[in-house]
């Protein structure tokens, strides 16, 4: 209702604004995705710019400037002075020969499990990271995922695992049930077309 442009009672702005960003921020991932653009941390930067506007302007897509620490976990981030060169180390990962020769599904949880490790960003870190992650999935020609919400849980303990042991398997594997369930998705869709 809210893409429509209906307002739905009991629900604040920030609300409303959030499903609009997202919105737009779907829209920039698809762009560079029909550009066939290599990702950069500018294009990282303005995914994060478009998730947060008109919420937090000053912080939208600017590193963070305060320690943070993620409600639930042992893993805390870096200290805000480490961003910008855990960022470039990121960059720098996923350019290697060797992260491109891996499979797209395991390159991108492992990009997400990555960034939202560093949680560059004060807010919106977590919704950044899974735009990240479908661009990486939707340049290889897989369609864009959901983690459900029965799957929670574990998507934020096997995030904990790979960031506190660098042991990604168990979040890889959610992903790429998460994959499967939305071809299965998009293949019963075009089924039921034909």
């Amino acid at each position: 209702m809210v893409l429509e442009g209906i307002t739905v009672g009991g629900k604040t702005l920030r609300e409303h604004l959030e499903v609009l960003n997202h919105r737009d921020a779907i829209r920039f991932v698809e762009e560079i995705v029909q550009k066939d653009e290599p990702l950069s941390e500018w294009q990282m930067k303005n995914l994060h710019r478009l998730v947060l506007k008109g919420i937090d302007n000053d912080y939208a897509g600017v590193y963070r400037d305060q320690q943070v620490f993620i409600s639930g976990a042992k893993h805390i981030p870096p200290a805000p002075f480490l961003i910008k060169e855990e960022m470039e180390q990121l960059m720098r990962w996923y350019e290697q020969a060797e992260t491109k020769k891996l499979h797209p599904v395991t390159r991108g949880a492992m990009l997400h499990a990555i960034f939202v490790g560093i949680h560059p960003f004060i807010d919106g870190s977590g919704r950044t990271a899974r735009l990240l992650l479908n661009l990486e999935l939707m340049k290889n020609g897989f369609p864009p995922i959901v983690i459900k919400v029965e799957n929670r849980i574990a998507y934020y303990e096997t995030l904990e695992k790979a960031h506190t042991e660098k042991d990604y398997g168990d979040f890889i594997t959610l992903v790429a049930n998460e994959v499967e369930d939305s071809l299965d998705l998009y293949l019963s869709a075009i089924n039921k077309n034909d």
